[in-house]
């Protein structure tokens, strides 16, 4: 009798402590965590880089470049979080990379600027298997993501170093 009335009274503090935890985990389902830990526009604007931009003679110049202007533009919309390129077809990407390379401008086609396109394909490559692999966590596919913009800016850099170059090497003294 004892027994039964020992169980009776462990059901009952049981019952009573049921629904009066505060402290209850609740189970997060996976699209509240994509939600939650997601690429925002925010968090590309929050890196901290020098962005360098084409000065307008490096302009006029990479304007037939179409190859280089399409890269301009995905990379702008790599700045507001449309991964759409970079998460796509593995192929188009080579493909597209392969042609950046073959379309240099001869008054271009410097080491340095070859190294930064290099550069920039590996980066590129590293983003597209960061984006696409599930296991990959958010803070690394945020520096792939820095590491291209990075690495455009490198290579908009050395354009500019170039144009100069040239430009005070045409100066004769007088």
């Amino acid at each position: 009798m004892k027994l039964g009335q020992s169980i009776f009274q462990l059901l009952f503090f049981v019952f009573l402590s049921c629904g009066n935890d505060t402290n209850v985990a609740s189970i997060e389902s996976p699209e509240n965590k994509t939600q939650e830990q997601s690429i925002t526009p925010r968090a590309i604007e929050n890196f901290n880089y020098a962005d360098y931009v084409l000065s307008p003679e490096a302009e006029e110049i990479v304007r037939n470049w179409e190859k280089y202007q399409e890269l301009a533009i995905q990379i702008g919309y790599l700045k507001k979080a449309d991964l759409s390129f970079f998460k796509g077809d593995r192929k188009l990407i080579d493909e597209f990379l392969l042609e950046l390379k073959e379309e240099v401008p001869s008054n271009l086609e410097t080491n340095p600027i070859e190294s930064r396109i290099v550069i920039l394909e590996t980066k590129m490559l590293k983003l597209y298997d960061n984006l696409t692999l599930d296991n990959i966590d958010l803070n690394l596919q945020l520096k792939s993501i820095k590491e291209v913009l990075v690495a455009f800016a490198n290579l908009n850099l050395q354009i500019n170093k170039k144009i100069e170059f040239d430009f005070y090497n045409q100066i004769q003294p007088e």
